[in-house]
């Protein structure tokens, strides 16, 4: 099913299959796998089974499912799994903003919408493009780990810049952003690279955020609370300022 291109009206193949891991998990599953074993050898029951089912995590918490993608220049789809937490008027971060010698602009200096994604450790850690371009900015900064839901988690812990330019122009700018339980932000992007919507360009290991900024003018189609999937989810259309309400049921 990878690159095939699906629509709305049946045109392709969907099926279940059982998600791919990231290689990212070999090295802590092995681990795991080893010392499941050990204690399994010498009938240490007591540690072999938590050990077990701490591989099987490992590698449920590293997966990484293919995701459908919709195509178009006026989507914004999100860049992560999990639950939307916070949709707020902010500037953007300095970082993002800010001349840094290469002579592209960075976000304008001005009152935009960020909506904040957390993600769990039972969502997929994988995050994805959320326009295709031209990746101009990664700039990572080192910081706390404290409760990735909290408001000021995005100004003081661990964090990574992006900042991506359509061949138009448009730019958006998200962060990766670790929590109480993630201590690195893996990234598979450098600046220069040239993304499709929906591509991978990181993982947040065990537990996180991810902020987004929208363009001016555009407001989300996602509501607080609600479940999104990186990749498929349109957080916005770029110019539409809907108000969409929501009941939690």
């Amino acid at each position: 099913m990878a690159g095939e291109i699906l629509d709305n009206r049946g045109r392709g193949e969907a099926g279940w299959h059982w998600p791919a891991f990231h290689p990212e998990s070999y090295k802590f599953a092995i681990a795991a796998a080893i010392a499941c074993g050990v204690a399994a050898f010498f009938a240490w029951e007591t540690l072999a089974w938590p050990l077990g089912a701490l591989t099987l995590g490992i590698l449920a918490f590293f997966r990484d499912p293919l995701r459908v993608t919709p195509q178009g220049d006026q989507f914004i789809v999100s860049p992560a799994d999990g639950m939307v937490t916070l949709i707020q008027q902010v500037e953007p971060p300095r970082e993002l903003v800010l001349d840094d010698g290469t002579g592209t602009p960075g976000l304008e200096p001005a009152v935009v919408t960020r909506i904040s994604i957390f993600m769990s450790v039972f969502d997929v850690h994988i995050n994805r493009a959320p326009i295709g371009g031209t990746v101009r900015r990664v700039v990572y900064i080192p910081g706390k780990f404290m409760n990735a839901g909290l408001d000021k988690a995005s100004a003081e812990n661990e964090r990574q810049h992006l900042l991506i330019e359509r061949g138009d122009g448009l730019k958006i700018g998200f962060t990766q952003i670790a929590g109480l339980v993630a201590q690195r932000i893996v990234p598979f992007v450098k600046p220069g690279d040239m993304l499709a919507a929906g591509q991978r360009i990181g993982l947040i290991r065990f537990g996180s955020r991810v902020d987004v900024y929208l363009p001016a003018g555009t407001e989300p189609r996602v509501l607080m609370g609600q479940k999104i999937v990186a990749g498929e989810t349109v957080l916005a259309e770029i110019g539409q300022q809907p108000l969409i309400e929501g009941i939690s049921q």
